[in-house]
């Protein structure tokens, strides 16, 4: 507990046989932290902000990259879905690729309520709900040959699939 340069500590002394706790006022000293401040090269001393995160982000792009084809694949049947995905993953398995998933994604649930009737018992109403099963599968620096056996993978219909290259 530091209050303006005060501290307050609690020791134990003993008066007797009982123990008792005092507490004593400790004054520290206060200190002060020093600002520290990365050296700036002398190129980018005068360049902006942005400027300095397009340097940035040039430099690390010449290095070694990690090229993943992000695959998000949904349907409205759950069986139909781990079929189709144990089939991208076998394709991509027989191409050497390097996969991480399939990680199940929440599943995304729609209501409706309609009504039942039109005059007398509108009251009555019946819910339907329509389950979308999702999931995603990463490959990580795909070849040139696991990319085209991947396009030219058949798969049921209801399945629906998202590329993207990150």
């Amino acid at each position: 507990m530091t209050t303006k340069g005060l501290k307050i500590k609690k020791v134990p002394t003993k008066v007797g046989i009982s123990k008792k706790v005092e507490t004593k006022i400790i004054k520290v000293p206060k200190t002060k932290i020093p600002k520290v401040s990365l050296p700036i090269p002398a190129r980018l001393a005068g360049r902006r902000r942005a400027g300095l995160k397009k340097e940035k982000l040039a430099r690390t792009g010449g290095e070694d990259t990690k090229v993943v084809l992000r695959i998000r694949v949904r349907a409205y049947e759950s069986k139909i879905l781990d079929s189709s995905v144990k089939q991208i993953i076998d394709t991509a398995m027989r191409y050497d690729a390097e996969i991480v998933g399939p990680v199940p994604l929440p599943t995304e649930i729609k209501k409706y309520t309609v009504n039942r009737a039109s005059f007398i018992y509108k009251n009555t109403r019946e819910q339907f709900e329509i389950r979308v099963h999702k999931r995603l599968i990463d490959i990580i620096n795909p070849n040139p040959k696991t990319v085209e056996a991947l396009t030219n993978l058949s798969l049921p219909s209801g399945v629906d699939i998202d590329v993207k290259m990150l």
